[in-house]
C-alpha cells in the first residue's frame, strides 16, 4: 500500500509538475558571449560535483571522483562474514557521521567556489575518503570482539 502511495506521489510530480525540481538558470536563453556565474549539476550529483572541484588537478579530480563512486559499490562485499558489527554503537557512530558529511558535499556542491566553501568541501571529501578506509577496519575489529563474547 505504501508502494502506491510513493508512486501516487512521484506520478503527480512527473505528469503535472515537471518543471518544479529544476534550477531556474536552466530556462533562460543561452547566450555562447556570457559564461554563467554558477555551474551546478542537478541534486543528485552534487556530492561527487563537490569532490570534482574540491582537488585543484583536473586529472585527479576526476579519478578521485570516479574512485569516490567506486568506494560505494565495495562495502556490500565487506559484510557477507560480519553481520553483527553493523548493529554496534560505534558502526551506527560512522555511518551518521557518512550521511552528515555526504549531505555537507552536496551542500558545498551548490555553493559557489569561494573561501569557506572550498576549504569545507576539502575537509567533506577527507572525512567521506577515510570512511572507507576506517568503516572495514572497525567492523573487523567489532567481529572479532563480539565472538570472543
Amino acid at each position: 500500500m505504501a508502494f502506491l502511495v510513493l508512486l501516487f506521489f512521484i506520478r503527480l510530480v512527473v505528469f503535472f509538475f515537471p518543471r518544479r525540481l529544476g534550477d531556474c538558470e536552466n530556462f533562460n536563453y543561452a547566450d555562447p558571449l556570457v559564461t554563467p556565474a554558477h555551474i551546478k549539476p542537478e541534486f543528485y550529483f552534487l556530492w561527487a560535483y563537490a569532490i570534482l572541484r574540491s582537488v585543484p588537478n583536473k586529472l585527479g579530480g576526476v579519478v578521485l571522483m570516479f574512485m569516490a563512486v567506486g568506494f560505494l559499490l565495495v562495502p556490500p562485499f565487506l559484510n557477507e562474514y560480519k553481520p553483527g558489527a553493523s548493529f554496534h554503537p560505534v558502526s551506527q557512530v560512522l555511518f551518521w557521521v557518512f550521511v552528515v558529511n555526504f549531505l555537507l558535499l552536496s551542500f558545498v556542491g551548490a555553493c559557489p567556489v569561494e573561501a569557506p566553501y572550498e576549504n569545507l568541501g576539502r575537509v567533506c571529501r577527507g572525512i567521506y575518503l577515510a570512511y572507507f578506509l576506517f568503516d572495514p577496519a572497525v567492523k573487523l575489529m567489532l567481529h572479532k570482539k563480539l565472538i570472543e563474547v
